[in-house]
């Protein structure tokens, strides 16, 4: 068979192999943004996270009258009745004339809610007066003192269905106060809550007929002085034996949304609520920072857990923190709809529980909570749904993720090679390169702002100066790290594609810029990963926040942008990518981000607990550590679309621009740091001092204290003011529930308005050695029932303490702990309280201290006891002060400080 003839063509042409470089049919042009597309893109996550905020936490329902809830509504305008008659008291704290008719007011506004409930509900109503006791907390504020209250008196309303028996025996507790600090009404801490429990009381007793537990109202007192109120309840109220669930309302600021903070230790209260709130709002992050410390405070939910071993939650109000404890805590500050949206949300949740069968049990949660696995992790989405699920599903939740992660990232680093994790080590180093240099500009400037203001922090009165002053300098230093971190990978990637001879050089360059983009996005989701890791390892519930940082981000990534075969070359990242992953995050967490920072710089107010013993730059310090650790957790994704060309040049001066008229606003004092409804915490103390080393008797040294909680000198209070004060460190103030460093004194017209028949005294009675040395002392603090005693736990191992009129045991041999080398006591009590103390010491066996005479006089040495003791009493020198206080300033009250008239004494150790 003959073959068929090729044609010419096909027989003599063979294909050409181009020594040409090969470009990817992508490329059209060098990837870039322009900087009006980031910029849009940085505003409107900035909007977007500033209106999820907005709409969380500044959102609040419409409030109602009386018409339009009804008899079995919760009407905001009813309450706010109450709470204008308890502020118009004026300040009503322990002891005082103005708690007494506030107690009036409360238990004929109960005696009303008996008279009108319905016939098938039983309202009982109990004025009741705990009589002598103490308070030793395990942990939190209190740690290291014992806390003596007398002659407290509390309001109890008691509400239960007629016709179930049963109900009288298994009980719900709400509680707040009444009482307030010495130097403010109270409008938010806690009238509104006292109110909020009046409403609810009326509306609840209008229901319980179809209920199946009693429903207990609390009005108590003394919670300022120590929770003493909550503890004086729990161990002397018959009432408080049936109680199976505890709910506390708390304020530490005025209005806003009343969120949860503290729930458990068993899930079901969390659950309940979640699944019944109308406007649930609740954050588990800030029960972590709460419970760790950081915030100096206690409620009295803690002595429910605590001491009654029961479950529950705690709600707070937290707007406009800077205001807690001031003058400033008023009724005009108070936002409409802050009482109706908890009335709303607490009526809801006690409908539901009064009528369930079930009841958390006393104390068996409490080991379950230690294990970890039966708390509840809770968090709510726009203040209108709330997420809570156990921390064993939690667990396993995180460990999924994190399994599935690091295979992703094995799989990732064996398909890539050694390149792929030297590329994966070098992003890392730029994620560190951009928190170290965050963290260095915005604290560096917070070291700035003190030199160059009149206070050193400035922006208490003007949040938003925080954006200027610390996120600017956070975000060139983020972006400056990054930065140096993308050139040292750009170029490591450059020696890698250099081995690859077919691509063009052109070409090369701007795949290499995608890749190193692609890599600094990926590292954002490596530090969530490890956050994730961590939290999960310790059991952090708002480790969730690591949970949704990473995988919406990852998951967008991955199905828009992932390359399966390393034989694609890379692109650069898409916008879609950035705003699909970064839209669940910032729908969960940004509201909160923001409201934490609000929450951080109201607190710079009172943030020196021993005046002038904190350097004035460590508020700032604070704030601008916060601020720049948000921005590298948050913007590390955003960041990484920044370094092709186009766009830095732009974000730089834009950055540098805002914080340089943020220092010039300042420097220039055109903002004011503080404003007559955003104040400055002060106290004014006249101090009769009669402390003494070895002398047996000491003429009294009388004078006028200035002091401040908010960091910064008084130079300008003190000009104002032109009462001959003197201003310096060079006069420690021991208060002995803390010490003064920093503060102004007068002693000029300090002889008058004070008697020395009020000089509280300590006399030896007796002291015998044997064996062991027991000292007794007999203490007389005349006409004061508040006071302070710090005793030496160096020398003393142990103390009794009894009223000496009644010879009732009120502090018995127990363990004594001890803070700094002191064991303080607190007592507080009404007008009926005992002034008169037999206090017996044991001392330590291997005391060393000596009790013979050195020439005439015995040895010096550290004081035995240190007694510190409250009058309500202004003199006219105190009077004139607080006269012309700036309108910037206002006192600022706290369980542990003095009201306006302080006698300071001492016993040495070798008395």
């Amino acid at each position: 068979m003959r073959r068929r003839p090729q044609s010419t063509s096909a027989a003599t042409t063979k294909p050409e192999v181009s020594e040409e470089p090969i470009a990817p049919s992508w490329v059209a042009q060098r990837p870039q943004r322009s900087p009006f597309v980031w910029l849009t893109l940085f505003l409107a996550i900035a909007y977007g996270s500033w209106g999820v905020f907005h709409y969380q936490f500044e959102s609040l329902p419409a409030p109602l009258t009386a018409e339009q809830a009804g008899k079995r509504g919760f009407s905001e305008f009813s309450a706010l009745e109450h709470v204008k008659a308890l502020t118009q008291l004026g300040p009503h704290s322990v002891g005082s004339d103005a708690l007494h008719l506030a107690l009036q007011y409360v238990l004929a506004e109960a005696e009303k809610i008996k008279k009108t409930a319905h016939w098938e509900v039983d309202v009982e109503v109990d004025s009741f007066t705990a009589k002598s006791g103490a308070n030793r907390m395990a942990g939190g504020l209190f740690k290291g003192r014992t806390l003596v209250y007398s002659d407290l008196n509390h309001i109890i309303i008691r509400i239960l269905p007629k016709y179930a028996p049963e109900a009288v025996d298994n009980a719900i507790l709400v509680s707040s106060h009444i009482d307030t600090v010495f130097s403010t009404g109270g409008a938010g801490d806690c009238s509104s809550c006292v109110a909020v429990m009046l409403e609810l009381a009326r509306g609840i007793s209008q229901w319980a007929h179809g209920f199946k537990h009693a429903v207990i109202f609390l009005f108590n007192t003394g919670e300022e002085e120590g929770l003493n109120g909550a503890y004086s309840f729990i161990t002397e109220h018959p009432w408080s034996k049936s109680i199976r669930l505890a709910i506390d309302l708390e304020a530490m600021g005025i209005g806003g949304k009343s969120g949860i903070f503290q729930a458990g230790p068993d899930p079901w209260p969390i659950e309940t609520f979640a699944a019944v709130a109308k406007y649930p709002s609740g954050q588990i992050i800030a029960q972590d920072i709460f419970s760790s410390g950081a915030i100096k405070s206690a409620t009295d939910f803690q002595v429910y857990r605590e001491v009654a071993g029961l479950s529950g939650l705690d709600f707070a109000y937290a707007d406009n923190t800077a205001v807690y404890h001031t003058k400033n805590d008023k009724l005009e500050l108070l936002k409409l709809g802050s009482l109706q949206h908890l009335g709303e949300n607490m009526l809801a949740f006690l409908l539901k529980i009064a009528a369930s069968s079930h009841l958390p049990k006393v104390n068996t949660m409490v080991e379950e909570d230690n294990k970890g696995q039966s708390t509840a992790v809770y968090f709510d989405i726009l203040g209108t749904y709330m997420v809570v699920y156990r921390q064993h599903f939690a667990n396993m939740l995180h460990k999924s993720v994190i399994a599935q992660s690091l295979l992703i990232w094995t799989t990732s680093l064996l398909m890539g090679g050694y390149p792929a994790a030297i590329s994966l080590a070098l992003s890392c180093f730029s994620v560190i390169l951009m928190w170290i240099f965050a963290l260095s500009f915005s604290v560096l400037a917070a070291f700035i702002i003190p030199l160059i203001s009149s206070s050193p922090v400035p922006y208490v009165a003007n949040p938003w100066l925080v954006v200027g002053l610390f996120a600017s300098p956070a975000l060139l230093g983020a972006l400056t790290g990054q930065y140096l971190g993308y050139l040292i990978l750009h170029t490591h990637l450059s020696n890698v594609y250099a081995k690859k001879k077919q691509i063009s050089p052109v070409i090369q360059a701007d795949l290499i810029k995608s890749e190193a983009e692609r890599w600094l996005y990926k590292s954002g989701s490596l530090q969530w990963l490890i956050l994730l890791i961590l939290g999960t390892y310790y059991k952090i519930g708002s480790s969730y926040l690591a949970l949704f940082w990473l995988v919406p981000p990852a998951f967008a990534y991955g199905f828009l942008e992932a390359t399966l075969t390393p034989a694609r070359f890379p692109k650069p990242l898409k916008l879609a990518t950035l705003l699909i992953g970064l839209a669940v995050p910032i729908l969960i967490s940004a509201g909160g981000f923001i409201r934490l920072a609000g929450t951080i710089i109201g607190t710079v107010v009172r943030l020196d607990r021993n005046p002038g013993g904190t350097p004035d730059w460590l508020g700032n310090v604070i704030v601008a550590t916060y601020v720049a650790a948000v921005m590298c957790l948050t913007l590390v994704y955003l960041l990484s679309y920044i370094h092709l060309p186009g766009a830095k040049k732009s974000i730089v001066l834009s950055t540098c621009l805002l914080f340089g008229l943020s220092l010039a606003v300042v420097s220039l004092g055109i903002v004011p740091p503080f404003t007559k409804d955003t104040s400055r915490a002060v106290n004014v103390v006249h101090v009769v001092d009669m402390t003494r080393s070895f002398d047996e008797k000491q003429d009294p040294r009388s004078y006028v204290s200035l002091f401040s909680s908010t960091p910064g000198k008084l130079t300008k209070e003190v000009e104002q003011i032109n009462e001959g004060f003197r201003c310096g460190r060079d006069k420690v103030v021991d208060l002995v529930t803390f010490s003064v460093k920093y503060s102004c004194w007068t002693f000029d017209d300090t002889d008058s308005g004070w008697s020395e028949s009020d000089v509280p005294t300590m006399h030896v009675d007796s002291d015998t050695r044997g064996d062991e040395r027991i000292t007794r002392v007999l203490i007389d603090t005349k006409g004061s029932t508040r006071w302070s005693l710090a005793i030496n736990a160096d020398e003393i191992e142990d103390f009794t303490f009894k009223d000496a009129g009644s010879s009732e045991e009120l502090v018995l041999v127990g363990d004594m702990s001890s803070v700094d080398g002191w064991h303080i006591m607190q007592f507080s009590g009404g007008k009926n309280a005992p002034t008169r103390f037999d206090l017996t010491l044991f001392w330590m066996k291997n005391s060393t201290r000596l009790d013979h005479k050195v020439e005439g006089k015995r040895e010096e040495g550290t004081p035995l006891l240190k007694l510190r003791t409250d009058m309500d009493i202004v003199t006219p020198k105190v009077d004139r002060v607080l006269s012309k206080l700036p309108p910037w300033c206002s006192q600022f009250g706290k369980s542990t400080s003095p009201h306006t008239f302080a006698f300071l004494s001492n016993l040495p150790v070798n008395f």
